[in-house]
């Protein structure tokens, strides 16, 4: 394992690359058209019901903006649109959306820019977080450091197939202001003021100036109308946030609520995702490796399974990992509480112990969301396939992942760059 010299990783807690062999360098992203993701449904067996299933394509469309556009041209609440997984904004992506109460008729009206929707089926229920089979990339990194740069990718590339540290990407803490986690801390300790005050307030050096400004403004003085006037119109969450305090002066806890419920809820599982990160790289740090089961390990099967490694079935996890039938999993806390078994869920305590956090606030944090938040295993080690090719002084990168896991975590043991020549 190699440590990331990058402070902002080291704040999310990617503390580690897999690979010792030096980066290729390069920019993700130069245009859309070099991430490109397929979403891998799960099979529909629905032949009716009051949801139509529709195939979406955007280019450069931040998901949540895009449901709210379609359900502005449908004439619907946007809550009646949903999805199984989040997708990229700087990037091309075909997903799948369930939308209730809407004839294919209306939904092939549906015109907007850089989007394509399909009707391609329907259901009796609404597609939920997750429920996918996975998602297929093909990435280009562009501008990569010219000197054995061949060398260099088939190298990173057997490091990947035998498996990487499986962390929860930048793109899920926020790209240009990665901040969701800070804003999830705050709401499950219930403090909604410091919550608005993250989401509006806190600037990155990556935003324009006058954003900046804006923003270190309402930090200081709380001013809502003075942010409402300087906010950019394109900023429609954080003006809606301002709107409602510039009405109703000190309800903060209302001026959150006016962001959509999926996003509310995604404030705080970044968190979630946070407490991973840190673990996952505490265990790094305590050299135990991401193969081989402790005695207290989580097992996490194909299909759902999960088991507790024991001084007697040790040697058994560890023929059923290196055959590929489970892997080592870290268990992240939720609304309901879970006694410490092995040293990782201690890790875990710990890390929830240091900032304050225990279940009572996840269940708090539950009944204000309005989303249940349960712990969950997720897997310590990702692992893939990767074609790559070497194109001059870029690289094309195709492989599919299961769901929940991200590209960029790939992507970043080839570049070992900048995160922000990532977004």
């Amino acid at each position: 394992m190699m440590p990331s010299p990058y402070p902002l990783e080291e704040n999310l807690g990617m503390r580690y690359y897999a690979s010792s062999t030096p980066g290729i360098g390069g920019r993700l992203r130069s245009s859309p058209a070099d991430f490109v993701v397929e979403e891998l449904p799960l099979p529909i067996s629905d032949a009716d019901g009051p949801y139509i299933i529709c195939r979406l394509t955007k280019t450069n469309w931040e998901l949540q903006r895009a449901a709210r556009e379609i359900a502005k041209q449908l004439a619907i609440s946007h809550r009646r649109i949903a999805w199984a997984g989040n997708k990229d904004k700087n990037a091309v992506t075909t997903q799948f959306l369930s939308i209730y109460g809407v004839t294919p008729e209306e939904a092939g009206r549906v015109h907007l820019k850089d989007i394509s929707l399909e009707v391609v089926g329907r259901s009796q229920h609404p597609l939920v977080l997750g429920g996918l089979a996975g998602n297929r990339f093909d990435i280009i990194i562009r501008d990569c450091v010219p000197e054995e740069l061949a060398q260099r990718v088939r190298a990173v590339t057997e490091v990947v197939a035998a498996g990487v540290p499986n962390y929860y990407g930048l793109q899920r803490f926020g790209v240009v202001r990665p901040v969701t986690h800070i804003v999830g801390e705050k709401i499950l300790k219930g403090d909604y003021e410091g919550a608005v005050a993250a989401y509006i307030g806190r600037a990155y050096p990556g935003e324009p100036g006058d954003v900046q400004r804006a923003r270190s403004h309402f930090a200081e003085t709380r001013d809502a109308g003075a942010a409402l006037a300087d906010l950019p119109i394109r900023m429609t969450y954080e003006r809606s946030m301002a709107n409602h305090l510039v009405a109703n002066p000190g309800d903060y806890a209302g001026a959150l609520r006016v962001l959509p419920p999926k996003l509310l809820s995604l404030l705080v599982s970044a968190f979630q995702s946070y407490l991973f990160n840190c673990a996952l790289s505490s265990r790094i740090d305590a050299g135990i490796p991401l193969f081989e089961p402790e005695v207290g390990d989580r097992l996490l099967f194909h299909g759902g399974r999960e088991d507790i490694v024991t001084a007697r079935n040790r040697q058994t996890a560890l023929v059923h990992i290196r055959r590929g039938r489970c892997g080592i999993a870290i268990f992240i806390p939720g609304a309901e509480p879970v006694a410490p078994g092995g040293r990782m869920d201690e890790i875990m305590q710990e890390l929830m112990q240091n900032h304050g956090i225990d279940a009572k606030d996840f269940a708090r944090a539950s009944r204000f969301v309005e989303t249940a938040f349960a712990g969950v295993a997720r897997p310590i080690a990702l692992s893939a396939g990767v074609e790559a090719d070497v194109m001059d002084a870029s690289v094309r990168l195709r492989f599919t992942l299961p769901p929940g896991h991200y590209a960029t975590t790939v992507c970043r043991e080839y570049m070992k760059a900048d995160p922000y020549a990532m977004i």
